[in-house]
């Protein structure tokens, strides 16, 4: 029986939960996670949960945020001047603000608090801090020479993909 190894390129079936039983990212029926492991692109603990297992093959794996997306880094999280921001900015606690970067890449800073004279960002992944319950079930093992696969992580489990 082949079981998932480095390099192999899987696809899995997969639900992901807080504690709680809080369900934050799932592969959608029709659309199966493929990826290939090894490569870094996805939640440590997610990979190493799938190696070793086989095809039809499922399990729940609890997996602690140092591997998954770290803890809260108060670093992190800044107390602004509300007039230092712009007065359209239509800011909903609890909601997200995007901020371009020099560099042109986004920023996605959660909005943690608003007083009448402050706003407080918070740059931790909305997942930090958090251990992270997930229901696996591996569908195909490919063990070829890895196939280029487009990035799938932007967002399973982030803000609905891996990463």
């Amino acid at each position: 029986m082949t079981r998932a190894a480095q390099n192999n390129t899987v696809t899995v079936n997969y639900t992901g939960k807080l504690a709680d039983g809080t369900i934050f990212d799932s592969s959608p029926e029709d659309k199966p996670l493929t990826f290939i492991i090894g490569r870094g692109e996805g939640i440590k603990g997610f990979e190493a949960a799938v190696l070793g297992m086989a095809r039809g093959e499922m399990k729940t794996v609890v997996i602690e945020p140092d591997q998954a997306y770290g803890e809260n880094n108060p670093d992190l999280i800044e107390e602004l001047n509300r007039a230092e921001l712009p007065k359209n900015l239509e800011l909903v606690e609890g909601g997200q603000l995007e901020v371009t970067q020099g560099n042109g890449s986004i920023l996605r800073l959660m909005i943690d608090k608003i007083t009448a004279e402050t706003v407080t960002l918070n740059a931790n992944h909305p997942l930090a801090g958090k251990a992270l319950v997930f229901d696996i079930e591996v569908l195909e093992i490919d063990t070829e020479p890895p196939k280029e696969l487009p990035a799938f992580f932007n967002g399973a489990l982030g803000e609905g993909s891996l990463h």
